[in-house]
């Protein structure tokens, strides 16, 4: 008698929006292109006001409401409705690899308890080209949401998920207490994100902004004053 199969494990794409109509079709068609049968899609929208929830629902995601908008918050009730053992938190702008859902259940049926990707810019820019090589080594400075985040549910939860009071590094801000919940992973292949924000703001200043942003979170820097610091910085 042959083995019946293993039933996949069911990985839940979590990606936070506010008026991203224009850019998520793209996103969610690519995402469907590369469909797992045990993979679902959930849009956290902050109120969006255009046509982001429409567009969402047309292209098969499950839309989730946030009444309040923060990435930090969005990311938490998206957790919260979707149904994954694992959840993958995506950014907008971002697409992942091919093959990412069978990678990521790889590395966690491995050991892994939680992990991400390289990073590429969808720009050559050399700054940029240097920034994404530095994120094959495993270091939490360098740790940052476009690179998504993929963890196992119990985990997200042990640590209480992202910390709602963080308006800015909340993504790296998590990944020091995931560590204390299991294994790292930083896989190697690499999502590419939009280099529009350091295209509109100036590469070299953009990079140097959040260079000095991530400095003063690590000294302590209170949050009032890192996001008057990230709100000069990003101007568009």
């Amino acid at each position: 008698m042959l083995p019946v199969p293993a039933t996949p494990v069911l990985v839940s794409i979590i990606i936070p929006t506010y008026n991203e109509a224009a850019g998520l079709p793209a996103l969610l068609q690519y995402l469907r292109a590369g469909a797992d049968p045990a993979m679902e899609v959930v849009v956290a929208d902050a109120g969006s006001a255009d046509a982001t929830a429409a567009v969402a629902r047309q292209h098969g995601a499950r839309v989730v409401a946030c009444p309040q908008r923060g990435r930090a918050i969005q990311l938490n009730q998206g957790a919260a409705a979707a149904s994954g053992a694992i959840l993958y938190f995506l950014h907008a702008d971002t697409y992942p690899p091919p093959g990412f859902v069978a990678a990521i259940r790889a590395a966690v049926a491995s050991g892994a308890g939680s992990g991400c990707f390289r990073l590429r810019f969808d720009h050559s820019h050399w700054l940029l080209r240097l920034s994404g090589w530095c994120t094959r080594f495993d270091v939490d400075i360098i740790r940052f949401g476009d690179q998504s985040l993929f963890v196992r549910r119990e985990v997200f939860e042990r640590v209480g998920g992202f910390r709602p009071e963080l308006l800015v590094m909340e993504d790296q801000e998590i990944v020091g207490r995931l560590r204390r919940h299991g294994s790292f992973r930083v896989l190697p292949a690499s999502v590419t994100t939009s280099a529009r924000k350091y295209l509109q703001n100036g590469v070299v200043r953009l990079q140097a902004g959040f260079t000095l942003l991530t400095l003063l979170y690590r000294l302590g820097v209170p949050q009032a004053r890192l996001v008057r610091l990230y709100r000069r910085l990003v101007t568009s």
